[in-house]
């Protein structure tokens, strides 16, 4: 692990993956991310690069031709990311293609990603540069954080509850088995400006939303005044998962999204693929922020 930390916080980081590990809230004394049982979820925050969740049948096509990726990408899991820390508020890990990674990825990609510690919480920055001269590169990018809940012995998974910026009418996209996104949804959130949480909440899978006009969303307890907030104004789709009756929430912000179980694998038209011109570079963020 590579550890910095503030008169607020102390965050780690693991270096296999990138994996925020640590977010200690010291004036509360409590561990706010999920600390990756294994016999639950052996995870704390896997870096979804480039693909989010699925691909259908594990490939996808570009130019004619097939190629592969694990489930939410390369970056997690990954033991081979350079890391260092810079200065006393920031941890920085990068990836950069080789001959290797162009016969699964065929871009020339560099992935930079940043944890900011400040006062408030954490910024995770993330740089996505297009080295090639010549052609466009493509690419999903979202994080995968997740949370303990609840925060303290005494209280419950029911105690917790999604508060949403605005009030908020949309649908839930249902999951196959295998990973990918149904051709069907169902209506979810009728303008709900909260979402109380439930030990069967995540019964059939993640909950999928595309139409969200929150740009913040909230963790917030019944019984105190810890508040978890994160800015997700830069991303397009949220998920929100956890194992069924798991003392965890993930609050997903996505560019991109699994595939679909219709999809043609065609990389350039796989729904929320962002493009990136030969040579240009992309910063794509989101917060996370403490209140209490």
């Amino acid at each position: 692990m590579l550890t910095i930390q503030n008169s607020t916080f102390k965050l780690s980081v693991t270096k296999v993956g990138a994996e925020l590990c640590n977010l200690f809230f010291k004036t509360k004394n409590v561990e706010l991310v999920w600390q990756a049982n294994p016999s639950i979820w052996g995870s704390h925050a896997p870096v979804l690069f480039p693909i989010i969740g699925c691909l259908k049948e594990g490939e996808f096509f570009y130019e004619g031709n097939a190629y592969s990726i694990p489930k939410h990408g390369f970056i997690r899991n990954n033991t081979t990311l350079e890391s260092k820390v810079i200065g006393e508020n920031c941890i920085e890990f990068r990836s950069i293609y080789t001959q290797e990674t162009l016969k699964n990825y065929p871009f020339k990609y560099e992935f930079i990603i940043r944890y900011i510690l400040h006062d408030n919480g954490v910024k995770v920055e993330h740089t996505i540069i297009n080295h090639d001269t010549l052609k466009p590169m493509y690419f999903s990018l979202g994080g995968h954080p997740g949370f303990n809940c609840p925060l303290f012995e005494n209280e419950k998974y029911t105690d917790y509850y999604i508060e949403f910026e605005v009030p908020e009418t949309d649908e839930t996209w249902l999951v196959s088995k295998e990973g990918l996104i149904e051709n069907e949804s169902i209506p979810y959130l009728i303008t709900a400006k909260t979402l109380p949480l439930h030990p069967a909440i995540f019964a059939k899978d993640a909950l999928i939303f595309k139409k969200l006009k929150s740009k913040i969303v909230s963790l917030k307890s019944k019984n105190h005044s810890i508040v978890l907030t994160m800015d997700i104004s830069q991303f397009d789709y949220l998920g929100l998962w956890a194992k069924p009756n798991a003392p965890f929430i993930c609050i997903e912000p996505w560019l991109g999204i699994s595939d679909a179980v219709n999809t043609t694998k065609d990389f350039t038209q796989k729904e929320g693929i962002q493009r990136l011109d030969a040579n240009e570079t992309k910063v794509i963020s989101f917060e996370i922020n403490i209140e209490g």
